[in-house]
């Protein structure tokens, strides 16, 4: 996710001091993902850097007041930008869920079905408390809303990929696993993605 981007969508409405940009990010997101306020003046001063966004002076320039920013033409452009590109999916990424039940089916000590069971009994555990806190929603979060939904769905596929590669696993097992291969061919090759 792309936390500076949704900082210069915030800027982009007027100028924000960074605990308003952290409150308006948490606001917008459903508070699904909660910001350290020392994130958000750490990115500030990256875009500050970089030209993207620029300080302004609030009040008469007394001690303890808050130093608001604003998102500069550049800045737009770069907003501008990042929500019309889609982002590069060509490789998938690294997911530790992966990982573990690809480790484990060369194991010997190890039953790979158990690995998948215990992680799918969590990742449905998990479904249910975000399927919950949908029920509790009264609707009027719109950002909440969408969060939840896009989480669910996130948590489908992956207990889908876990039943698919269950049923993989059961129907090679027909004997002992072959030595995997020293060197994958490149997954871009393999699959065709460009």
């Amino acid at each position: 996710m792309s936390f500076r981007h949704a900082l210069l969508a915030l800027l982009r409405e007027g100028p924000k001091y960074g605990l308003q940009l952290r409150q308006e990010f948490e606001a917008r997101t459903g508070e699904v993902w909660p910001l350290n306020v020392g994130q958000v003046y750490t990115t500030l001063q990256r875009l500050e850097r970089d030209g993207l966004v620029e300080p302004i002076e609030d009040g008469d320039g007394e001690a303890g007041t808050q130093k608001s920013f604003r998102i500069t033409v550049e800045g737009s452009g770069e907003l501008a930008a990042w929500l019309r590109t889609p982002p590069d999916l060509s490789l998938p990424p690294r997911d530790e869920l992966v990982v573990k039940v690809l480790v484990s089916l060369r194991l010997p000590d190890v039953d790979v079905h158990e690995v998948i069971q215990v992680h799918r009994h969590y990742l449905v555990e998990l479904m249910q408390q975000w399927t919950h806190l949908k029920e509790d929603d009264d609707g009027a979060d719109l950002g909440f809303a969408l969060a939840v939904d896009a989480e669910l769905f996130r948590l489908d596929s992956v207990v889908r990929w876990l039943d698919s590669a269950d049923g993989r696993i059961k129907r090679a097992a027909v004997g002992p696993l072959p030595e995997a291969p020293a060197g994958m061919p490149k997954l871009r090759r393999r699959v065709g993605v460009r």
